[in-house]
């Protein structure tokens, strides 16, 4: 048998480790592992564990362009005092509020809030923006008469969780109960962040401050980006909506994924994939509200 020679010894060495180092790099970016191990859950987990159903929604408005607005829409809250939603612009940042069916409702100029990426309804008047370059957490407050908002004059919180990039804060949900504010950390990782004390709703009680994160949690994502986040206060489950992976992944009250739905074509009756889902939202009878850059509507309803 013919011998190879030193150098295609060496040769053959290097294009081996080179192969093996690049079924690596695709194994971590694209989350395999993680993928094929939730697959192998979901086949032998109850139904009862996926209490939100995420197979059962089928789309009813898909791919609505948001008229008059152009910018890169970002993020979605349902707001349940006005029966509206509300979501961002990160060009030109604005916040503004929309009807359950896409129109705009109003438009409020944002001073000084950066890269705004996320806005999340609180209680009553009270939201949440994020701002995703240098990780703050502002709280602001909106009624009928707010014609614009300055950061400068509002309650902050910055974290700094490997900040300076634009891989930061990309989503909010909020646990009412719970008085916890999840925050999503985009990549580089994929993470969830967990927030008590702010923002701070009773001034006159003392404020403890508390910043938690779950590596058991997080290690079961197999998304390979978070771009926004929902709280289901009846079943107490996390949505976790991922653009780059096209899907809606539902997290148990363990922060264990226990169902997913995906957003290309075919799935829950659409016609054309969802280009760069960046928003969700929950109404209080169910119904799934979805935004994509850079300004398409979507709604989903269970069938």
């Amino acid at each position: 048998m013919r011998r190879l020679s030193p150098l295609n010894s060496v040769l053959l060495t290097l294009l081996i480790l080179l192969l093996l180092a690049v079924s690596y790099l695709v194994t971590r970016e694209y989350r395999v592992i993680e993928r094929v191990w939730f697959n192998w859950q979901v086949f032998w987990q109850s139904s009862d564990a996926q209490a939100l159903g995420l197979d059962d929604y089928e789309v009813v408005i898909e791919g609505r362009p948001i008229e008059g607005l152009e910018d890169n829409v970002s993020a979605l809250s349902f707001d349940p005092q006005r029966k509206t939603l509300f979501t961002v612009t990160n060009k030109d940042p604005e916040l503004v509020e929309l009807s359950l069916d896409g129109r705009v409702l109003r438009r409020i100029p944002l001073t000084g809030f950066g890269d705004a990426e996320a806005v999340e309804y609180i209680s009553p008047g009270i939201y949440v923006i994020s701002d995703e370059y240098d990780q703050r957490l502002i709280k602001v407050h909106v009624d009928d008469d707010t014609l614009f908002l300055d950061s400068a004059d509002a309650e902050q919180l910055t974290l700094g969780i490997d900040a300076g990039g634009n891989s930061g804060f990309e989503g909010l949900a909020y646990d009412n109960r719970g008085q916890r504010l999840f925050v999503a950390k985009e990549r580089r990782p994929v993470q969830i962040i967990e927030v008590r004390g702010f923002p701070n709703l009773d001034p006159d009680s003392p404020n403890i401050l508390e910043v938690s994160s779950s590596k058991q949690r997080d290690a079961g994502l197999f998304v390979r980006d978070l771009s926004s986040l929902q709280f289901d206060e009846r079943s107490g489950h996390l949505l976790a909506l991922s653009d780059e992976s096209r899907q809606i992944l539902e997290l148990d009250t363990e922060g264990r994924p226990v169902g997913n739905v995906s957003l290309s074509k075919g799935s829950m009756g659409l016609s054309k994939s969802v280009p760069q889902a960046e928003g969700i939202a929950m109404g209080d009878d169910g119904t799934l509200y979805v935004v994509s850059e850079p300004n398409l509507f979507y709604v989903f309803r269970k069938k």
